[in-house]
């Protein structure tokens, strides 16, 4: 699992000249590991629940979400220091966010180093830093504790991105490529890092959407260096980012609806999510594939990294592009390894992609695809890109 090292990945194609490209990865995790089937029995004797009526539909939801290991920050030593976390109706949003601001700080700064080694050049060449998290709150903001983390010279200029939700690595992404654009001779570290300890609650019969979270969520952090123009020799393109754009669909904002409150981050995600996105998803990629001539004809001549919000998403979304299995072979994947870890999950899905990619080496590759994700609003994020590793 998560094995595939894109480190040594030497590009086939040319970059065009003064546009962005994804020049390295990289990817960090907490310790804990959890496997799906031991998950129910762990997390119901965390929280000291019986209910037999609960533990069964958490265990039917731990079946369909298609998942089978997850990281998590949660461990019986923070629960032992602040057993108050899996207690219901206490305010704990500050022992939740001390935890949290110290977790995500500490796995974005691995995942920004193991992508600056990948990239191969100094770190005094970051130009740039945006920064993604749905899993914290403060101010400063952790763009700068985690400039800090790094070492990165104190001119960098930072941006942050908080309660984007599924969307924001996209959205960080997209920020990136304006700003490498804009800029000739930058480079962007993008970073995302999420916990779900945020969130963490026991069971409760009142909340019964909560046990989808439990059932799908990860932690965990992603990494991504994005510049133009690459130095011949030293940095290897992995994708060049074309068309990007951001909708929101009006009148779905409670469709995913997240409140913080003095017991953490509430969420509650409509039934009808799967839908919505089918329902939008063709219109949206049809604006991304315009500019470049490209129609619904192409779509199995084309890649899809797109966000796996879950198994009902992608499902939908293979039905209505009638795509064959393997073009969301990756986003699968990648949910079976890591589960939906928000934020960072794009990251994980573009490095089985080029490891896919590597393995089959023929004709079949797909040059141009979509980069997609899905998160509140609803907001749909999108980038045209080319694979410049087939």
């Amino acid at each position: 699992m998560g094995s595939e090292d894109v480190s040594q990945v030497r590009s086939q194609k040319l970059a065009t000249p003064g546009k962005a490209t994804i020049l390295a990865l990289g990817k960090a995790f907490p310790q804990q590991l959890v496997m799906q089937e031991l998950l129910v029995d762990g997390y119901f004797k965390n929280t000291n629940c019986d209910d037999p009526e609960l533990k069964q539909k958490l265990s039917h939801l731990c079946k369909t979400t298609t998942v089978k290991t997850r990281y998590v920050v949660m461990s019986d030593e923070i629960l032992k220091n602040y057993p108050e976390l899996a207690l219901e109706g206490l305010p704990t949003v500050k022992q939740r966010l001390d935890i949290c601001n110290d977790a995500v700080t500490k796995m974005a700064v691995e995942a920004g180093l193991a992508c600056i080694k990948k990239w191969g050049r100094p770190i005094s060449n970051i130009t740039h830093l945006v920064y993604v998290s749905s899993s914290e709150a403060r101010l400063p903001g952790g763009d700068l504790y985690l400039a800090r983390g790094l070492g990165l010279s104190p001119e960098t200029q930072r941006v942050l991105l908080y309660f984007s939700g599924c969307s924001g690595g996209v959205a960080g992404l997209r920020m990136a490529k304006d700003i490498a654009e804009n800029h000739p001779g930058s480079r962007v570290l993008v970073a995302t890092a999420e916990t779900t300890i945020i969130g963490f609650k026991p069971p409760s019969a009142e909340r019964p959407y909560d046990l989808v979270g439990v059932a799908l969520f990860g932690d965990g952090a992603g990494a991504m260096i994005i510049g133009s123009h690459p130095v011949s020799g030293i940095e290897k393109p992995l994708f060049e980012l074309h068309t990007a754009m951001q909708n929101f669909l009006p009148d779905t904002e409670k469709i995913i609806d997240g409140r913080l409150t003095e017991e953490g981050i509430s969420f509650k995600l409509d039934r009808e999510l799967p839908r919505i996105i089918e329902d939008h998803v063709e219109g949206f990629c049809g604006k991304l594939m315009g500019p470049v001539g490209l129609t619904d004809k192409d779509y199995n001549r084309m890649f899809w990294a797109v966000h796996p919000g879950g198994p009902a998403i992608l499902d939908r979304m293979e039905r209505r592009l009638e795509l064959p299995p393997e073009k969301l072979r990756a986003s699968r994947r990648a949910l079976m390894d890591y589960g939906n870890a928000s934020s960072n999950t794009i990251v994980y899905v573009l490095e089985y992609m080029i490891a896919e990619s590597l393995k089959k080496k023929t004709e079949e590759n797909n040059e141009w695809g979509l980069i997609l994700a899905f998160g509140p609003g609803i907001t749909f994020e999108g980038i045209l890109a080319r694979n410049l590793t087939v």
